[in-house]
């Protein structure tokens, strides 16, 4: 039994195709009354028993009231969330095992709406809700938690918007969802492991001294982001001007990352090396390439070639 409602909930959901924007309509709002509800049905219809056995006009005038108050509930519930417009926000990548912000905004065309709730599909993910409220012709932003336990690119869940304004009588509710694939990085190993030798590295220490040192022409006025190995500590305590060094910043060979230098017990242990390795480098600014799987990124340095490169190593297949 429980396999047969899993699969209809599973081919029910299958009905919502992946798309950019959602809008709230009287085809995608569905609205069951809630356990409250049910419970206040039971209570009209006992009401409307003993008025009716005992004559009470009174009797009839309280249950029909209820019964019309109920009745504008269910309406103002189910216009709590029509005409609303959900949109989402591009999703930040994160590693393997973190978690990454889901940011959905929600525009509102008509008057103020309260007791918005939204948050993931419970089987899909923790059933918590966000709740907004949204202002008359304005925007709200909700923000929810997306738990990345796997590398890859990963289908974005299935959302829920809900809302049971005003009396709690009743629950309206829609599903969405959004068009995009979260990229879950590989996570880096840890502990961190020692970079692997530039292809034709020799073992002349003076070379790799003067490497380190650079060579200086001169010191000038400190800037923010200047290396602690560039400032003038000897002049700064004397004077107390903050003064760098000038000359030619220290140059390191390029490296190449390649999976099959990378050592490790499996596809995944391998490519959370790859992962430290790239970290490291893109930490110490040093220029680095990466192979794996037949696919290669170029040698570079600077953010977005750290993410194209763990792009690379997030879709690997191995």
């Amino acid at each position: 039994m429980i396999g047969l409602r899993q699969r209809l909930r599973q081919a029910w959901h299958a009905r919502h195709r992946a798309s950019e924007r959602h809008e709230l309509n009287q085809r995608n709002i569905y609205i069951v009354p809630t356990r409250a509800g049910l419970a206040f049905i039971v209570m009209l219809l006992l009401l409307l028993i003993g008025s009716i056995n005992y004559q009470l006009n009174l009797g009839y005038a309280l249950t029909f009231l209820l019964a019309g108050a109920a009745l504008a509930s269910m309406h103002i519930t189910h216009a709590s969330l029509r005409g609303l417009s959900l949109h989402l926000r591009p999703v930040a990548a994160c590693h393997a095992g973190q978690t990454t912000a889901l940011e959905l905004q929600i525009a509102n065309p008509g008057r103020e709406r309260h007791g918005v709730g939204l948050g993931l599909q419970p089987d899909e993910g923790p059933g918590a809700l966000a709740w907004a409220e949204i202002g008359a012709q304005g925007q709200s932003v909700l923000t929810l938690t997306l738990e990345c336990p796997q590398r890859g690119l990963h289908p974005l869940p299935l959302l829920r918007i809900e809302s049971r304004f005003p009396f709690g009588l009743f629950r309206a509710w829609s599903l969405w969802r959004p068009a995009g694939r979260a990229c879950v990085w590989p996570a880096p190993e840890r502990p961190e492991p020692p970079l692997p030798l530039a292809a034709g590295a020799g073992d002349d220490t003076g070379a790799r001294r003067h490497a380190e040192q650079g060579e200086f022409d001169g010191v000038r006025p400190w800037r923010r982001g200047d290396s602690p190995r560039r400032v003038a500590w000897k002049k700064l305590a004397h004077s107390g001007e903050w003064v760098s060094r000038d000359g030619s910043e220290p140059q390191s060979p390029p490296l190449w990352l390649d999976l099959a230098d990378a050592s490790g017990t499996g596809v995944e242990a391998r490519l959370s090396r790859l992962t430290a390795w790239a970290l490291a480098c893109e930490r110490t600014q040093r220029p680095w390439g990466l192979r794996a799987g037949g696919r290669e990124c170029p040698v570079g340095v600077g953010q977005p070639h750290l993410e194209q490169g763990l792009r690379v190593l997030a879709e690997h297949r191995g």
